[in-house]
């Protein structure tokens, strides 16, 4: 998932928006620094969403000459289990009973600042009538 940014420079601070989220900004020094910042801001961001139970939106398509924020694999997969979950109308606890386990494990498949096992997540697709695919792309 790619986010489309829009980075300012004002002040000698590169300022980072994010036009799918309004309430999401950062800022860095110099570009790389407000990228790196970008990433932890939309994580934030998303995990809030998540937390208060609120839809994500898909990004924006990301216009020619346009800067973007990639989110790691990880959260990626994680954001698109909880919009499965979201879809289907199937709750963290309804999870964990599928998947016998225990609510707090549910909570840390999630969480996008857990480091969560890529087989406990496949588990849950394949709960939720979905198969985890990966696939490889060139870097840019």
């Amino acid at each position: 998932m790619r986010y489309p940014v829009t980075l300012t420079r004002e002040d000698g601070r590169v300022l980072v928006a994010f036009p799918d989220f309004p309430n999401v900004h950062t800022f860095g020094d110099d570009e790389p620094e407000a990228v790196a910042r970008a990433v932890d801001a939309l994580e934030s961001m998303l995990i809030a969403m998540i937390e208060d139970r609120d839809e994500i939106p898909y990004p924006s398509p990301i216009k020619r000459g346009r800067k973007s924020i990639l989110l790691p694999a990880l959260s990626e997969t994680k954001v698109a289990l909880y919009r499965q979950m979201r879809a289907l109308g199937v709750g963290k606890a309804e999870l964990a009973r599928r998947l016998n386990c225990h609510l707090p494990q549910i909570d840390r498949l999630l969480d996008l600042r857990h480091a969560s096992r890529l087989d406990q997540l496949e588990q849950a697709f394949l709960r939720l009538g979905k198969r985890l695919n990966i696939s490889l792309e060139d870097a840019a």
